[in-house]
Parts: C-alpha cells; structure tokens; sequence
C-alpha cells in the first residue's frame, strides 16, 4: 500500500472520534456529511476492520478501532511537532551549508568571511568547493554558489550581486625585461598571452579607451589555462601578459612583481554573484551567510 494510501482518511476518523459524531466533524473541518460517511468507509475497507460502531444516535469504537485511534493520535502529534520544528523554531542558522567559490577569490575575500560566519554560529558544518568550474548548482545539491562574471545569464535562478571588482591586464617586470612593454593593445599579438578558457573567446580581449570606441584585439596566446590561480603563477613567472580580475593579482602588483598595462583602458568589470535556487523557504543559514558577505564586501 503506498504512502498516501496509507494516510488517507485519518484526519477525518480522529476528527470523527473527537467529536463524537459525522455531522460535528464535517461542521468542523468543512466538508459534508456524506463526505465523512464516504471517506470513513473507505478507511474501513482499506483497513479491512470496523473502526467504529454505528447507531442512529451514537458511535463507539471497536478494540480495533481504539488501537488504531491511539497511534493516529500520536501521528498527527508528531507531524505537528515536525512543523512546528522547521516553522515555528528559533531562526538561529543550522546544519549543513554546500557552498562554492572559485578558488581566489575565495582566498581573497571570501575565506575570512567564512570563518567569521563558522566562527558566530557553531551550529553550522560546511562543504566547500573550491573551483572555478561551472557547477549545477541544483543538480549537484549546492545551497549557494558564488561566482565571478561580467555577466550571468541564470534565469532559473536568483542571482544577488554582492560585490564588484575592477580587471587588469598585467605582466611581471621580468617578461617586461625580456620582451618589452606594449604601448598600445593592438600590439598583443606580437607577445605572448594567457588566456582563461572558462571563457567563451578567450583569445579575444576588449578595451575601452575613456573617450573613444571599444574594439576587440585577437591576442596571441601563449597558454590557456582554466584557474585563474595557474594563470597568476605563469605571469609572475614571466610566460606572458594576462587579463584578470584584481582578487587573483593583489598580491602580486602589491609586491611590486606585476605591472599594470593599458591604465588608461576601461576593462570589463567583473561582478561576484550569491547564486541560490530560490527565495521561497530559504534556510536561514544561507539568507544569514549572503547578508554577511553584501555586508562585509561593501
């Protein structure tokens, strides 16, 4: 017997009992008194026992009857209890938070934030991954997904956007030395480029000078690499000339290691995004965790 089967018909019985008659409990819960009647008879037949004794003026239960009376009470008290857990319980954040961030700017940003929110609400474990591969955030079972994009075209989802961070094209002083540095970016495809491959041309680099049109150069790429963290190594290595969001070369054009290129160039901005499945029923972990990181990245 399926589930539903099995539950079908209970609320009405204990109703029925409850009230000592057909006619208060469908006064009661709206229904018919034909539609009691109907619905206790089905009851019986599935159960293949009387529940109930009938006259015309009164009902008593059967042995039966009052056993399986007993346990629906106790179901319905427990089902009760159940929604009052989730519904009606303290909005402190708990259980389980699937999270993931690409790997820098995790380390950037992120990292911090996430022990502070570990740190305020102990009730909370956490499964991070760190990458920057597109995940299915539905399919894969993730309760937030945060992501870094000029652009994010997800409609089935709710995208919140929590910060948004400036994109340099850089070399180290050592590639400089070696090859020279570029005036203008046209003259990229006369040095060597690293490219990021998450994207969908990642040959293809647009600038905006501040008072004129953009344009798109065909640069020669020298690597491809699909982590922004590998492709900050290669450049401060002195493979070549990248374009990146400023939370993977931080560290490096503070150190003095990588030179900015192109200043007087607009670069595509790069937003981070809190991705979620939807607004209904979001879990206060989540809706506390999103508050904290528009918060603190402000």
């Amino acid at each position: 017997m399926t589930m539903n089967k099995l539950f079908e018909g209970i609320e009405i019985f204990v109703e029925v009992v409850k009230r000592g008659s057909f006619a208060s409990a469908a006064q009661n819960l709206g229904h018919s008194n034909s539609h009691i009647s109907k619905e206790m008879n089905k009851l019986e037949a599935r159960l293949g026992v009387r529940l109930l004794n009938r006259t015309t003026r009164s009902l008593a239960l059967t042995p039966e009857g009052d056993a399986y009376y007993q346990q629906c009470l106790q179901l319905i008290s427990d089902a009760q209890d159940a929604f009052n857990l989730v519904t009606q319980g303290d909005d402190t954040p708990k259980g389980n938070l699937k999270l993931s961030c690409p790997i820098g700017l995790y380390r950037s940003h992120i990292q911090s934030i996430l022990v502070k929110f570990l740190k305020l609400y102990p009730n909370v474990t956490l499964d991070l991954d760190l990458s920057d591969k597109r995940v299915d955030l539905v399919a894969d079972g993730f309760d937030l997904v945060i992501r870094a994009t000029p652009a994010l075209d997800e409609s089935s989802l709710i995208c919140k956007k929590i910060y948004a961070c400036p994109t340099y094209v850089v070399a180290s002083k050592s590639y400089l030395a070696r090859f020279g540095q570029p005036h203008h970016p046209r003259e990229l495809n006369n040095h060597h480029c690293i490219g990021y491959s998450n994207h969908k041309s990642p040959g293809k680099w647009i600038f905006t000078p501040v008072d004129g049109e953009q344009f798109t150069v065909d640069v020669k790429l020298k690597a491809l690499c699909n982590n922004g963290e590998a492709e900050t190594a290669l450049v401060e290595a002195g493979i070549g000339i990248t374009r990146l969001p400023e939370f993977y070369l931080s560290g490096g054009i503070s150190s003095g290691n990588l030179q900015i290129l192109f200043e007087e160039y607009q670069q595509p901005t790069v937003n981070v995004y809190a991705v979620y499945p939807s607004r209904k029923h979001l879990s206060s972990k989540v809706r506390r965790f999103i508050d904290m990181l528009s918060n603190e990245l402000k």
